[in-house]
């Protein structure tokens, strides 16, 4: 048997992460300091030459010190991918399909996928582990998700933070352990499907949160709003993807649910607040400079409810602002009144 963190041959195990955002540094950072070496892909060489010198991503949490003795950055995707046996997708939901266009099922033989993504396939209205197992023949048990709660500004800080691997329970263990380290803790969970779905919600309600903030909506309304959104994503997962054992109390539900729709750094939060002041959605999305999920995850996700025929105002109400234009301020007046 191999070493922790080593392959049979004991070569140190190789880790892709696609994406040069926060997230992806910040999983960069934990990884490193583990016994792993990570090819890094991103598109940007400038950035690439910047952090084989200065050893920190400069657009993204540029605090963070890197071990650059552990990475390779470059921006050749097909080479990191090939020299890689887990391949942890960061990039933002809206963009995968062309950073993964010219790629075919080969890329992905006997390779471990983990999507550290929190969005929807929007083409196609799925899952990023069903959009990857569906076009590139990915077997169901090499599919796996990271969830929080676990925010990257936080791990840059080096805080305590907590993850969980969704997934096949063997391949997930494994890969957990590489995860781990001081400050993270990391746990296992069968549900892959609905922890994915669970990252998706929270991402919309979050915006939902920060519209309300923007509205100067108060403590009190954003804990009943809290309060509903629990509930409507076990409705939805309860109808979507049944399943006796889920606890949507845990962490990777509730926990990251939390954190997302209250926390200081969440880009969705301050997305929302921005929309609920009147900003428009493109001037808040320039003014960020950042990716909000929870944009493009309401698109798909409300499709995907009227699917199932599951009742989700919150949801609604972020499309309709976002997507049909509604003024915030009406739709917060029509949910406050189906909120409980």
């Amino acid at each position: 048997m191999a070493a922790f963190g080593f392959s049979d041959s004991g070569a140190p195990v190789r880790i892709a992460v696609l994406g040069g955002g926060s997230w992806a540094t910040a999983i960069v950072k934990m990884l490193s300091e583990n016994n792993v070496r990570i090819n890094w892909w991103m598109r940007s060489k400038d950035d690439i030459d910047f952090i084989r010198k200065n050893h920190r991503n400069p657009r993204y949490l540029s605090s963070a010190l890197l071990n650059i003795d552990k990475i390779t950055p470059l921006n050749d995707l097909k080479a990191v991918i090939a020299d890689s046996k887990y391949i942890i997708l960061v990039v933002p939901s809206a963009f995968i399909t062309d950073v993964f266009d010219k790629l075919d099922p080969s890329s992905f033989k006997d390779k471990i996928i983990v999507s550290a993504i929190k969005g929807m396939i929007l083409e196609e209205n799925v899952l990023v582990t069903e959009y990857v197992e569906k076009k590139f023949n990915v077997p169901h048990d090499k599919l796996l998700t990271i969830a929080g709660p676990c925010h990257a500004e936080e791990v840059a800080q080096e805080r305590q933070a907590y993850l969980t691997i969704g997934g096949d329970e063997d391949e997930g263990d494994k890969f957990a352990r590489l995860m781990r380290g001081h400050y993270i803790k990391c746990r296992t969970n069968p549900d892959l499907n609905g922890i994915q779905y669970c990252a998706v919600i929270k991402n919309v309600v979050a915006v939902a949160c920060g519209m309300a903030r923007g509205l100067s909506y108060g403590d009190n309304f954003q804990a009943v709003l809290v309060s509903n959104a629990v509930q409507e994503a076990k409705r939805f997962l309860d109808k979507a993807y049944p399943l006796e054992e889920r606890d949507i109390n845990a962490s990777a539900y509730l926990g990251d649910l939390l954190v997302t729709s209250y926390s200081q750094f969440s880009r969705n939060r301050t997305f929302g607040n921005m929309v609920g002041r009147g900003y428009t959605v493109k001037s808040a999305q320039i003014e960020m400079g950042m990716v909000a999920e929870g944009y493009y995850a309401v698109k798909g996700l409300y499709d995907v409810t009227k699917k199932y025929k599951v009742d989700m105002p919150i949801i609604k109400a972020v499309y309709n602002t976002l997507y049909e234009k509604i003024s915030p301020a009406i739709e917060f007046r029509i949910l406050k009144d189906a909120l409980q």
